[in-house]
């Protein structure tokens, strides 16, 4: 009887493990969309050819972690974004929303993006120590490099979307 009570659990375990080990991995390409003139679509061999950054996160054991791609504000550049210059008066009232594959969502202003009006470092990496992100890390993940904690890092990233509250 002891057997049959433990096998939902080991079935819960089992099932989670499958759900996580890339079985149903997140799609191959990230969009840009929203309130910019130039949607996009883009692949891990498009942000391979953009500027690349870094940003090392500190983990629980005292060690670091590597997290290498593009710069945020660099690929809403591209998406027609107001960034930079172009970032005052009624853009001010924007946001950014993350989606990721398994359903998580962030939202961040559009200003604490941008390195002219902040300090915030976001970059959508796409390697981890040098390698191309793994099953549920990837292949695309938002990493919030000035935040104390990594909860608005957003792995399986998949959509980004600019939204102006004030037109």
């Amino acid at each position: 009887m002891e057997v049959f009570r433990s096998i939902p659990a080991i079935l819960v375990l089992a099932l989670a493990a499958f759900a996580q080990d890339g079985t149903t991995p997140a799609p191959t390409t990230l969009t840009i969309g929203g309130d910019v003139p130039t949607p996009l679509t883009l692949k891990v061999e498009d942000l391979a050819k953009m500027p690349r950054q870094t940003i090392a996160l500190p983990e629980t054991d005292g060690t670091k972690t590597e997290y290498e791609g593009v710069a945020l504000v660099e690929i809403l550049k591209r998406a027609g974004a107001p960034v930079g210059k172009d970032l005052r008066g009624n853009a001010l009232a924007s946001y950014v929303l993350a989606k990721a594959h398994d359903g998580y969502q962030v939202v961040y202003s559009l200003a604490e993006i941008d390195p002219s009006l902040t300090e915030g470092r976001f970059i959508v990496a796409d390697k981890r120590d040098g390698k191309p992100l793994f099953g549920y890390q990837g292949p695309f993940r938002i990493v919030a490099g000035s935040d104390k904690a990594a909860a608005r890092s957003v792995r399986m990233l998949d959509e980004i979307d600019v939204i102006r509250l004030k037109k």
